[in-house]
This record gives C-alpha cells, structure tokens and sequence, in this order.
C-alpha cells in the first residue's frame, strides 16, 4: 500500500495535536493546519508539515493545501477537528459570537475539505472525518450556537457522504463529550465542567484526547470503506443512541 498523507486541522493542541501523532505513528504522513505555530506537534512527529493558516479563510486554506500538496505530492485523509465554543445563556449571546463558531465549526469543514477534494479524487481514494460532539446530543442550554454548529456538522457529514462515494471517498463524523485537553489543573472543553459531564457518563471519569485516537484510526483505515455518512458518539455513555 501506497504511503498515505493526513491532513489535521487544529493540529497545535488538544484533539487535533493528538490525532496527528496517531497518524504520523500509523505511517501517516502528516500536515496540521492551525491559526498558531505547532512546535510540539512538530517535535513528535519526523517529516511533519506546519501550516500556520487562519481556517475560515478561503485563500489562506487554499495556500496551505498547495504547500502540502508540494511537499508529499498528495493527500487522502483530512480531519476537521479544529473548532471552538462559548459558554452563555442565549440571550446574552452576540451575533458576532454567533457567527465567530458557525464559521469555524461549520463553513470552515466546508472550505477545508472543498479545497482537499481534488487532491481526494486524484488519489482515487479518501477518507474526510469531522469533530462533532455528543453536546448534540445531551444538549446543554448555554451553549446554543455550538451546539447547532455541530449538529450542522452532521449534516454535512451525511449529505457530503452520498456525494463522494462514486469517488471511493468516504465521510464520517465522531462525536466526543467534553475532552480534558488543558495542562493539569485547569478546566477546558465544550462546557469547562468536567465533574458536572462525568457523573453523567456510564464511563466515571473525563474524556482524554487518548481516548478517541481508536475510533479514528478505525474510521479511516482501509478497510472502513463501508462506513460512511455515520456519526461515532465515543461520549463514555453520556448519551446512547
């Protein structure tokens, strides 16, 4: 088999940083894309590609594509797993916020993996996985855009499947609850309460970005080439489906 080439976006920390390594350790070539310099990601993985690039930015994705493109001289999976959230109660939540995490979680999936899918479809072969969130799911009141952004997500991921599939490319979303990716001692993810998640969960303890390394290397291997238009709720059993 070919060597393959990942591209992850959000690759600095958190999820994103975690998902790279796991590629990069499967023999994946790997580029991370992110508003930030990711000299950690960088210093775990040997022959990585740093594209510093503002996500929701038509041409900046497109420069940083044709980067990696030069480098590896192809790609076949792309991992949307940048994104970001708040915390308000609805009414004291601004359009301007409103619009900041539809156009990270939503349009900028969108722009990535538009850009991606001719190197996609010249490759013959592809995978697109998508960072949603079980908070579709259990639905916490304060967080209302992000939560609609990554039921939007799905969507996309559904009709996006039956649109690539002539072309062997498949689109798959996972859904985590709230993941532990902040240094010890302070509280990060979707709702920043990790005790108020986990005595919700079937699985007593926070979610770590460990955690879903599994799920998706499974959905992105290749003989996954069945699954499709599916969303994974690897939420510790905040949620069943």
């Amino acid at each position: 088999m070919e060597t393959r080439t990942a591209l992850v976006t959000g690759a600095a920390q958190g999820l994103g940083r975690e998902f790279a390594v796991a590629l990069a350790g499967r023999g994946y070539r790997v580029a991370g894309l992110d508003l930030v310099p990711q000299p950690e990601t960088a210093g775990k993985i040997l022959d990585y590609v740093e594209l510093t690039a503002d996500v929701t930015d038509e041409t900046q994705v497109c420069q940083g594509l044709e980067q990696l493109i030069d480098r590896f001289g192809t790609l076949h999976v792309v991992v949307n797993s940048a994104d970001v959230h708040s915390v308000n109660p609805f009414e004291e939540t601004s359009v301007e916020e409103w619009r900041r995490i539809m156009r990270v979680n939503l349009e900028a999936p969108f722009l990535v993996t538009r850009a991606a899918l001719p190197y996609l479809k010249a490759a013959g072969w592809g995978r697109v996985v998508n960072i949603a969130s079980a908070a579709v799911l259990t639905a916490p009141p304060a967080m209302v855009p992000y939560v609609a952004s990554k039921m939007g997500l799905i969507g996309f991921t559904r009709s996006l499947a039956a649109a690539l599939a002539p072309y062997g490319i498949t689109v798959n979303a996972i859904a985590p609850s709230t993941v532990r990716t902040a240094p010890a001692g302070r509280r990060a993810g979707p709702d920043s309460g990790f005790e108020h998640v986990r005595d919700r969960q079937t699985v007593p303890r926070a979610q770590t970005p460990s955690d879903l390394v599994s799920t998706l290397l499974y959905v992105v291997d290749e003989g996954s080439g069945f699954l499709t238009g599916q969303t994974l709720n690897v939420s510790g059993g905040s949620a069943f489906l």
